[in-house]
């Protein structure tokens, strides 16, 4: 096992002021380690990168066909969505569809992403519901498919319950590791989340984009998550968050879905880069620090960079997309809040 190494360095004037550390896995879809950096086996929760496989056996049972799931709806239910006022119309219309009320998320509420309907929020003493929560589409998915089996909704988010199984057993086989090797724990939205090495998490996420060696049923099911969330990026996240406009940029090439306390999951498309799709998986150790500037717009610092550099040495991106991508990174000038430069911040690490 290797330890963490430097992934970000943040310099004011000529000192490295804050190091983040992590490690990096990228994996090809017929399961070689194709670059690593830090300790590639590093095991870590996925948190909302595990949304695409929390959907995958719900579309493959025929939920989408069922329901008459949109590609914008099933985008909304891989999603981490910011709270717009267009992902609160859209989950509700999704629950009206499905025949559910938000009172039966278990989700918990919390406040808006999204700058415009904080200030809504706030300004108008709104209290957010459990539709406001950014999960809200995924907890939608999970009773929608609890509904479709005829099993309780009340227990949904047991981990015994069937559909919680169902995840288990699908994340499992997508990332080839054994059941007992999952570690489980209660995710930010009450459902439960999964921990596994960086390798595998990279391998199901190359999988889920490049499904050929999988079933039928299983290769429709990944098609349809990976082409709803690129045709929708703007559901997956929120305007101008980086998931979408990398999404957007790469026209259907890249499917990307962050996750808290610094995961993030990259998959790409087979011939971008590789004959076979490319998964890649990273955790950055100290999680991540968001902060919010003055036009209540939210800011992470290292998973962007990070993941942008990661696809400026693969080749993933071209220059011109880079630099429609170069507010996130990968190296920024750092300035304060009178706008004077302070230093600057870059990637340090090599795959």
């Amino acid at each position: 096992m290797n330890t963490p190494l430097p992934l970000l360095e943040l310099i004011r004037g000529s000192v490295v002021e804050a190091t983040h550390l992590g490690s990096i896995a990228v994996a090809t879809a017929d399961g070689t380690l194709l670059h690593s950096y830090g300790d590639p086996y590093t095991v870590a929760f996925l948190r909302s990168s595990a949304k695409p496989f929390q959907a995958l056996p719900f579309v493959e049972a025929g939920g989408v066909e069922h329901y008459n799931y949109t590609p914008r709806e099933l985008s909304i239910s891989c999603a981490s969505h910011e709270t717009s006022q267009m992902h609160l119309d859209a989950v509700q219309a999704l629950q009206k569809k499905i025949g559910i009320e938000e009172r039966y998320l278990q989700c918990g509420p919390h406040l808006p992403g999204d700058a415009h309907k904080l200030r809504e929020v706030i300004q108008q003493n709104i209290a957010p519901t459990a539709n406001f929560n950014n999960c809200s589409g995924k907890h939608t998915s999970m009773l929608a498919f609890a509904k479709m089996r005829g099993l309780p909704l009340e227990n949904y988010l047991s981990l015994d319950h069937p559909i919680q199984q169902s995840i288990l057993k699908t994340l499992s086989e997508m990332c080839s590791i054994d059941l007992k090797d999952i570690q489980t724990g209660v995710d930010g939205c009450s459902a439960p989340n999964f921990a596994m090495p960086l390798f595998h998490a990279a391998l199901g996420m190359a999988r889920m984009c490049d499904p050929r060696e999988l079933s039928e049923i299983r290769t429709a099911a990944c098609k349809k998550i990976t082409t709803a969330m690129t045709s929708h990026p703007e559901m997956v996240s929120n305007h101008g968050e980086f998931d979408t406009e990398l999404m957007k940029l790469a026209s259907g090439k890249i499917v990307t879905k962050r996750g808290a306390e610094g995961f993030q999951i990259i998959g790409i498309m087979p011939g971008v880069i590789h004959e076979r799709g490319v998964g890649i998986a990273f955790k950055v150790t100290d999680g991540d620090k968001h902060s919010m500037d003055n036009d209540l717009e939210g800011h992470t610092r290292v998973r962007p960079p990070v993941a942008l550099e990661i696809l400026r040495q693969l080749g993933a991106l071209n220059e011109t997309q880079l630099q429609a991508l170069a507010g996130f990174g990968p190296e920024k000038t750092l300035k304060n809040y009178a706008g004077l430069v302070t230093g600057k911040m870059y990637p340090s690490f090599k795959l």
